[in-house]
């Protein structure tokens, strides 16, 4: 490439735009006849205003040495045209973030706004596929290594397939595994929450039932049943659960945070508040002040509307 090719360009671009040379100068803060002197080629620009140069004539750096290339209607649509090429995350930041200048200007064209929806259609379907890949790795994991992060792995994941409208494909899954292995609670555990999320209540709990005396020791089984009662309006049956994974121990609060909310349902809001403080002792004793600073918040509140009601 030559320095003609480069001058040639900067002439190109500039009237491509229908911008005069008194008019770039001044958006590139330089005066009329130097920006003459670069299209003659008489003085270059100082590297670093090549950036501002490529920006103001929508095209990048590297364009303004390319015989072939040729101006866009602006910067965020020539950075487009360079994410489709690389399907690069940081690509789609950085072009991004100049579709978010025009928003914040008012200037978004019919194309800008296609556009900016197409680069978050394939960025969406990039980040699909990175979720599914690690949902898939951290479940392929032994669950032996951390049961309650390996739990809460298989959850997302089977959340992910219904956000993609995969649930029947999900659901048959955690069944083909229950059958390999009945007598591994977690896997029963996960077909509970895939028929939660498909709101196939009536059938999870009857496997509930079969299954809570020989996994009497997975408190994540007992929440999940909890949830179940109370999607059926069984409340004094939720209750009971929600209780018994208290006793056997939960991760992090998982019963009274299932119980503040069922007592909220039910109009209990002094026993709802009661257990929002004793999630904040916890909080506090674990080193989480904001946590437990929110669950005082809730606790007053619940009283609140008790007393409103």
């Amino acid at each position: 490439m030559t320095d003609n090719v480069f001058f040639a360009n900067l002439k190109k671009y500039r009237l491509a735009k229908n911008m005069t040379q008194e008019r770039a100068a001044e958006r590139l803060g330089v005066n009329s006849q130097t920006v003459s002197r670069w299209e003659c080629g008489t003085t270059l620009p100082d590297v670093l205003m090549l950036p501002e140069i490529a920006r103001l004539y929508g095209v990048t750096v590297d364009d303004l040495f390319k015989q072939t290339a040729f101006g866009y209607e602006n910067y965020a649509q020539r950075l487009s045209s360079v994410y489709e090429n690389s399907r690069d995350p940081v690509d789609f930041m950085r072009c991004r973030e100049e579709y978010l200048k025009l928003i914040k200007q008012d200037k978004m064209s019919i194309a800008d706004k296609w556009q900016y929806g197409w680069i978050h259609m394939y960025m969406m379907n990039y980040c699909r596929d990175v979720a599914l890949e690690w949902y898939q790795k951290a479940v392929d994991d032994p669950p032996e290594a951390d049961p309650n992060e390996y739990s809460i792995a298989c959850m997302q994941r089977i959340w992910m397939y219904f956000l993609l409208k995969r649930e029947d494909e999900i659901i048959a899954e955690c069944k083909e595994k229950v059958k390999k292995a009945p007598n591994d609670s977690m896997q029963t555990d996960n077909l509970l929450v895939a028929l939660l999320f498909a709101e196939k209540t009536e059938e999870a709990y009857e496997i509930f039932l079969t299954v809570k005396e020989r996994f009497h020791d997975n408190w994540h089984l007992f929440i999940h049943g909890g949830e179940i009662c109370e999607k059926l309006g069984r409340y004094d049956e939720a209750e009971g659960y929600y209780k018994t994974a208290g006793e056997i121990g939960t991760y992090f609060c998982d019963d009274l945070d299932n119980l503040a909310n069922l007592y909220l349902k039910t109009g209990e809001h002094k026993k709802a508040s009661e257990c929002y403080l004793k999630m904040a002792e916890v909080y506090c004793s674990r080193g989480f002040d904001v946590e437990a600073e929110r669950m005082k918040r809730f606790a007053k509140e619940a009283l609140e509307k008790g007393k409103a009601e």
